[in-house]
Parts: C-alpha cells; structure tokens; sequence
C-alpha cells in the first residue's frame, strides 16, 4: 500500500485492474485503492509479471503493507511493511482526521518561517489580454498558471526549496513536481502534483492544472499525483484572501502562498497610480533553508511574474 502523503495510513482495496500472469511495466495501473482522499489509482513501480495478489477487494490495510508481489529477473520484490496507525475519531470525517494529523505534525516538528512580498501585475495582466484576445475560451490562460510556472522555474535556480526532509536531512529531488492545493467540493482538500512543470508550456501547463482539479474534485487521481510532490502552491484569492500563509506538508520544506490580485494606489517614478497587486508568500522548513534564501527566492518568484513573456 504505498503513502499517498504524510498523512496517510491506511487504503481500502476497490478491486485489481490486473490479474496474476499479467505483464505489467511501471506506470501501468494495477488497482484502485479507496484512501480518505477518495478513490485513488496505483501505478506499478517495477516492470515485470504479476506473480500473486496478497489482498483482496474489500480488504483495508496499513501503508506499507504488501499488495502483490512482482516477479522482476527472476526475483520477487515486495513492498516493505509497516506498522497500523489508530484510527480516525468518529466525529470526524476521514478527510478532516487526515488533514488533521498531516498538519498537526508539521506545526509539531517542522520550524516554519515565513516571507512575504507584493508583486505588481499590470504587465502580467496586460501580456496575458493580449494572448487571450483571439482564442477561444478554453484555450486561454489564468494568471494561477503563471504563478505556477514562475514557481517551478524559480525552484531551477534555488532547488534547496524543491526537496523532501527525510532522516534528519534535506533531499533535494530531481525533478520539479508542483503540488496544487484544490480544495473538494465535499469538503477537505488534497494536493497532487503537475509533474515536471518547469519543463511545461504555459499551454500545456494550463491544461495540465484544469485536468488535475476535474480529475482530483471527480476522485480520479493517480497514486504518483499525491506522493511525488516536491513543493506545494496554493491559492486562496477567489475566496478575497488578501494574503495566505501556508503549512508544509511533509516531506515537503516549502509551500507557496498567492493571495487575491486587487487594485491599489503604487508609487512608479514619483507618480502615484492605480496597480493589480498580488501578495506572494514562502512557508519554509528553517532547517534546510534560512530567510536569505527565501527572500532571494521570492524575489526570481516576483521577477518572472513581471517577465511573462519569459515563462
């Protein structure tokens, strides 16, 4: 049962989508696991032939448990096991535990510190009117998707906020796999990843981020699209936030915060005129980075929203 976030623990097997004797390759899907995040997909790691199912449909059992064993070169590999956690309270949905026990540790073990800094868009807004003019409206860019990519282009240059603490350390991951807060429709939210948005076109980026909230709020979500983000966006400015301070989800060390984008009086060349402002926060872990690096960080975030011509 692999980990769909740190606050998982436990999956409830939906059914096999393979059967013993099927040839399967990594990231072919192999079952649905019902998890408190919803139905999720589970992608094979290895290539190989599905030897042995060792759980059946209906059955509910702890991450890390073993699901299947996989025959790769004449050797068995099955996945480690680990221990159950309590179960969530009754009061509360499953959801919510979750959400709960993810956050909890992290404001229990990670030592936050948080920078903040206000963006001026008028260019951004400008540049993106202009793209939009003469496409239809499902070929037209949100300004989330530049946020989005000057994040991960930002993470090229200051990859210590693109990693996972792990064993007492930071562990810088190779690939820039963005995590989106959505929240669902029932309640809660989950956080899966754009994989490799760095490398994304703002097109294909934004047809990315519409597949990934349809596919998370229809409960159609892939086990890789939960547990391999490396950093964390969300957005709270359709809900007239003005500035959102963000909790870290382990492994994580970082999360980006993008308020509401509102007009307000700004000084340019001693003139005072009327700007879209957009206040952009960093949620980071004080043991793998430290105020210099975030501010520097924030301050490449700023200057590719100003640049979109550039992302």
């Amino acid at each position: 049962m692999p980990s769909l976030g740190a606050d998982m623990t436990a999956g409830r097997l939906v059914q096999w989508l393979k059967a013993p004797g099927d040839r399967v390759a990594r990231g072919d899907l192999i079952a649905e696991v019902d998890t408190d995040k919803g139905a999720i997909d589970i992608e094979v790691f290895t290539d190989g032939v599905l030897a042995k199912t060792l759980v059946d449909p209906g059955q509910k059992v702890p991450v890390g448990a073993p699901l299947a064993l996989i025959e790769r070169a004449e050797e068995t590999v099955p996945p480690a096991a680990a221990g159950v956690a309590p179960e969530a309270p009754a009061e509360m949905s499953p959801m919510r535990q979750a959400i709960a026990t993810a956050m909890a540790r992290s404001k229990r073990e990670i030592p936050h510190y948080y920078l903040s800094t206000t963006v001026v868009m008028g260019h951004a807004i400008e540049w993106l009117a202009n793209h939009n003019r003469d496409r239809r409206p499902a070929e037209r860019l949100l300004p989330a998707v530049l946020q989005l990519k000057a994040v991960a282009l930002a993470l090229r240059e200051f990859p210590d906020f693109n990693a996972w603490w792990v064993d007492g350390r930071p562990v810088l991951q190779p690939g820039i796999h963005v995590g989106v807060v959505v929240s669902l429709r029932a309640g809660g939210v989950v956080i899966p990843a754009i994989h490799d948005a760095d490398k994304l076109s703002l097109s294909d980026l934004m047809r990315a981020l519409d597949d990934l909230v349809n596919r998370a709020r229809a409960g159609s979500l892939r086990s890789s699209e939960l547990a391999d983000g490396t950093i964390s966006v969300t957005s709270l400015g359709d809900r007239g936030v003005d500035t959102v301070w963000g909790v870290i989800y382990p492994p994580q060390v970082a999360i980006v915060g993008f308020g509401r984008m509102v007009e307000r009086p700004w000084v340019a060349n001693g003139q005072v005129v009327s700007q879209p402002i957009l206040v952009v926060s960093l949620s980071a872990d004080h043991r793998a980075s430290d105020g210099h690096r975030g501010g520097l960080f924030l301050a490449r975030v700023e200057q590719l929203l100003q640049e979109p011509e550039r992302l």
